[in-house]
């Protein structure tokens, strides 16, 4: 069993796991965070945008003006964004079998998956996953295809040393491909196969998964993966909070050979019942102030709960009529920018929360010049700074309120406690505490026993191999069956059958070859070997010069005279000696000490 890491970020998780020649992918998060370094996409022609200073190194191509342009000391791209999609170097994406999906923020990258890489497998998810996961899609494709830019921005890619950070400190900008489109998102559905929780699905007739609840969002779910004799859980964005989504289902994880876990609280200093707090009061101080407060977000998630909290926060404090809105090409209520009058005091959630692209890029360049205006950043995905660097100076202030209800690492330490799994895979950052926080070892998963680790890029043999396997018995050769019983309830009977092998499935059917037949023993010996019962019968047999050496999981019988070494362990027995016919000899008397059938 090995996993190949395709992802260098726990958050946006792209695993593959190879077992019993299957191949599985453990969801297709897409890292977004290359986007950052792009200018934002204004719905409407932006004059403070459009006259930055462009910018290029001294050794550069002429071919190059117009490609990067300078925001207050820093460098940017003037391109449509581009996204680094998971590593395709390490997969054959056409082997692979089927592709798991958690959560609808883990299925992003899928149209690069399964479009135009041979992919003839199955994606499966549950049905909210995939009709949110839809939409985000969507309205990331509608995003970018509403505001077009005139020229696509790749020269840049081959001066990297030349270039300011961070821009010069990028990672694998050659990689970075523009967002697909609708035919794309189509198309990469079209492989979709909507479960149900706990519903077992078959996988090449080799393994089974089933999904069960996680808790982390409405249809988010864990993973189980198993076979006759093994199993895997795949733990991915889960909570063990009170929440609307349906709890964690703990139970199925429990007692698993191998634990995968990932996708734990992105900003784990971050108390999110604290936030969410801070989030209602900061909004409630900046509309009583007379400001307007911008809450950039995705179409779905936290966005309900911020909804129902502030609502509730405003009516206490006697702000019930202080209109709130929420703009998104994929709402059916979306409001035009008429009838949001900059003039009265009123609360906007939109997206993207990059504010790179998305009707927010348009409201930071409306307020950006009134400090009354609150911009409040609740997604944990985005770093603030880096969001609003292209449109400095800013008056407007910022606030940033991260709420990620997903496992934190004290709840992760407790949870891997109660599930007690064989072997514990975590990504190798997990280990480490955050760089903003370097002494903060509870901000790690430290356990008393070390887990394996991984990082991008990485093929690591995760230790489980295949020791037994399932094999089925044709009908006519269980007929011909002749049990003999070991003791009440056991029964055993000798087999000479031929082994087929097909689609991962076994099955012993009647030999047909009638010389193979003829080769076949007249006995069959079992049980365990005593060696003082050993060491008589070679005595009887002339060899008295015998020495035992026990040693940690071995036994060695010593005959110097006729220059011999017996080794004995539980599964097996080694005659060493170069004299033919006296192994041979060795051989029938060590038979001699066991049981026949």
């Amino acid at each position: 069993m090995k996993l190949y890491c395709l992802s260098g970020h726990p958050n946006k998780p792209c695993n593959v796991v190879t077992f019993k020649s299957v191949t599985l992918m453990l969801d297709c998060g897409l890292d977004m965070s290359s986007v950052s370094h792009f200018l934002p996409l204004p719905l409407v022609a932006s004059h403070r945008l459009g006259s930055l200073s462009t910018w290029v190194p001294r050794d550069a191509d002429s071919q190059l003006e117009g490609e990067l342009r300078e925001c207050m000391n820093r460098i940017f791209v003037d391109s449509p964004p581009e996204i680094g999609p998971p590593t395709s170097g390490l997969v054959d994406f056409a082997e692979v079998d089927a592709i798991l999906v958690s959560n609808y923020l883990s299925m992003l990258a899928l149209p690069f998956i399964t479009n135009g890489t041979g992919f003839k497998g199955v994606v499966l998810m549950t049905e909210p996953t995939m009709q949110v996961g839809r939409i985000f899609m969507e309205e990331l494709v509608e995003y970018i295809e509403r505001t077009p830019k005139a020229r696509h921005a790749y020269r840049w890619k081959h001066y990297l040393r030349s270039l300011p950070p961070p821009l010069s400190e990028v990672k694998g900008p050659k990689t970075w491909q523009q967002a697909y489109s609708l035919k794309d998102i189509n198309a990469a559905l079209s492989h979709v196969q909507i479960v149900a929780y706990n519903e077992k699905i078959d996988i090449c007739g080799a393994l089974k998964v089933t999904a069960v609840s996680s808790g982390f969002c409405l249809g988010s779910c864990n993973w189980l993966i198993s076979s006759d004799h093994e199993k895997l859980a795949y733990l991915s964005g889960s909570s063990t909070l009170t929440t609307h989504p349906r709890p964690i289902d703990q139970t199925s994880l429990k007692n698993a050979d191998v634990l995968i876990m990932t996708a734990l609280n992105h900003t784990p200093m971050f108390n999110p019942d604290s936030m969410l707090g801070e989030f209602c009061v900061a909004v409630a101080q900046t509309v009583r102030s007379g400001g307007n407060a911008l809450v950039p977000c995705y179409p779905s998630g936290v966005v309900y709960d911020l909804f129902e909290c502030l609502s509730n926060h405003l009516d206490n404090l006697g702000l019930s009529l202080i209109p709130m809105y929420f703009v998104s090409p994929m709402a059916e209520s979306s409001l035009a920018y008429s009838n949001i009058f900059s003039e009265w005091p009123c609360i906007v959630f939109c997206g993207h929360p990059s504010l790179r692209f998305g009707d927010a890029v348009h409201f930071i360049e409306m307020w950006g010049n009134n400090p009354q205006n609150a911009v409040l950043f609740t997604e944990p995905e985005f770093d603030f700074v880096e969001a609003l660097a292209p449109f400095q100076p800013l008056a407007m202030r910022p606030v940033y309120c991260p709420i990620d209800t997903s496992l934190n690492f004290t709840q992760a330490r407790k949870l891997i406690s109660e599930l007690k799994p064989g072997k514990l895979v975590v990504p190798e950052m997990y280990l480490r505490p955050p760089p903003s926080a370097p002494h903060r070892t509870d901000l790690t998963l430290n356990l008393e026993e070390t887990p394996m680790t991984y990082s991008e890029c990485q093929v690591l043999d995760l230790g489980i191999h295949r020791r037994l396997e399932s094999v089925k018995l044709a009908p006519d050769l269980a007929l011909a069956l002749n049990p003999s019983n070991i003791r009440p309830g056991l029964s055993t009977a000798t087999i000479s059958a031929a082994l087929h092998v097909q689609d991962n499935k076994y099955v012993l059917k009647p030999l047909e070859d009638e010389d193979t037949i003829h080769k076949l023993p007249n006995s069959y010996p079992y049980g365990n070997l005593s060696v003082e019962d050993l060491v008589q019968r070679l005595a009887q047999a002339g060899l008295t010069d015998a020495r035992v050496e026990e040693l940690p999981g071995v036994c060695i019988i010593t005959l110097e005279n006729e220059d011999v070494i017996i080794k004995i362990s539980d599964a097996s027995t080694h005659i060493i000696c170069s004299n033919t016919k006296l192994r041979e000899k060795l051989r029938d008397i060590l038979l001699e000490c066991l049981s026949s059938f």
